[in-house]
């Protein structure tokens, strides 16, 4: 690994997370040492689940209005996506389960672990952790649907798996880390 010396870091903005001018030196495959200036988007990192029935061959994600993405060619700027959320203070495990709750309305206990990735390194900070969890009826305790004090207005879709699938082939979903879960469970054999 080559060193790399920060020089130098300056906030452009610090109005919903934290956008950052980042000056370093680094030391390239050629040997030679150049100043560069990069800008990095420190939103915190987060946790992502895709929630799971063997038996009724059946998933469940939500579908939520996003921004970026309104402004970036999604006609409505809706994206249906796996549950997650930030982890704020919370280990991933513990926010996970948060967010299910509070986005699903599914109470979980057991979660597995699958892979944690940084899912747009060249400008955002952020570390997604990846989690399954099977899922049955008997562990909703509401509707969902998010925090009112967040802003939230979550849609809560259960479906077949593989119409899910489909759905990433038809391009009604776009969103990376739900297809990442998706084919993770179709690599793992989840719903076998």
């Amino acid at each position: 690994m080559k060193p790399v010396n920060i020089l130098k870091t300056e906030i452009l903005s610090d109005n919903w997370y934290t956008l950052k001018k980042v000056s370093f030196e680094m030391t390239g495959n050629n040997g030679v040492k150049s100043i560069l200036e990069r800008e990095a988007y420190d939103r915190g990192n987060g946790a992502t689940i895709l929630l799971y029935n063997q038996q009724s061959k059946k998933i469940v994600l939500t579908r939520q209005f996003r921004i970026p993405t309104f402004i970036n060619g999604n006609d409505t700027g809706y994206l249906i996506e796996c549950c997650a959320g930030l982890l704020d203070e919370d280990n991933p495990e513990d926010c996970i389960r948060r967010e299910t709750e509070e986005e699903t309305g599914f109470r979980i206990a057991r979660v597995e672990k699958v892979f944690e990735a940084y899912m747009s390194p060249g400008s955002v900070t952020e570390r997604l952790y990846f989690f399954v969890a099977a899922y049955s009826h008997e562990m909703k305790r509401h509707n969902g649907g998010g925090l009112q004090e967040e802003n939230e207005d979550i849609e809560v879709l259960e479906l077949p798996f593989e119409r899910a699938l489909e759905m990433i082939t038809t391009g009604e979903i776009k969103d990376g880390k739900t297809i990442m879960l998706l084919q993770y469970a179709q690599l793992k054999g989840l719903m076998l």
